[in-house]
């Protein structure tokens, strides 16, 4: 069974539960993964929906920092509860020790040797935990790696 598939019984679980913040959630992720299907003219894999998650996971977080700071805690708080829903059709999240070795791998493989390397280095470790980490906290392990 396909990711999109996966998300289309979900939505009909949240349909019959009556759930409306799950059902609203996931109405949105799939109208995202199907504008994203449209613009690209094909279907999308499980890997380019997993993409597109993420995506919706980085909105919901940089609206929670902004609703946050403008003190509209009830927008974030509605923002917080899409967040946990969108991260559970993410795959299992990496520890911070995982991503240092993951890191560390790329820096070795890429021969860097400086802060000139980062883009080097970040080419190689994006595919490797796409989905499983954030890519905000990957740039930030890698920027003090090769900082030292």
């Amino acid at each position: 069974m396909s990711l999109k598939d996966k998300l289309t019984d979900e939505m009909k679980d949240a349909m019959r539960s009556q759930d409306k913040l799950r059902l609203s959630t996931i109405r949105m992720l799939l109208s995202a993964v199907k504008n994203k299907e449209i613009d690209l003219r094909v279907e999308l894999t499980d890997e380019e929906v997993i993409e597109t998650i993420t995506s919706q996971v980085k909105q919901r977080r940089d609206s929670i920092e902004q609703f946050t700071n403008a003190g509209r805690l009830d927008l974030a708080e509605k923002e917080e509860a899409e967040l946990k829903i969108l991260q559970g059709f993410l795959p299992e999240q990496l520890t911070p020790e995982e991503i240092d070795s993951e890191v560390e791998k790329a820096v070795v493989e890429a021969e860097a040797s400086g802060m000139k390397d980062l883009g080097k280095v970040m080419k190689l470790l994006m595919p490797r935990v796409a989905g499983r980490a954030d890519g905000k906290l990957v740039s930030e392990k890698v920027r003090e790696r090769l900082s030292k």
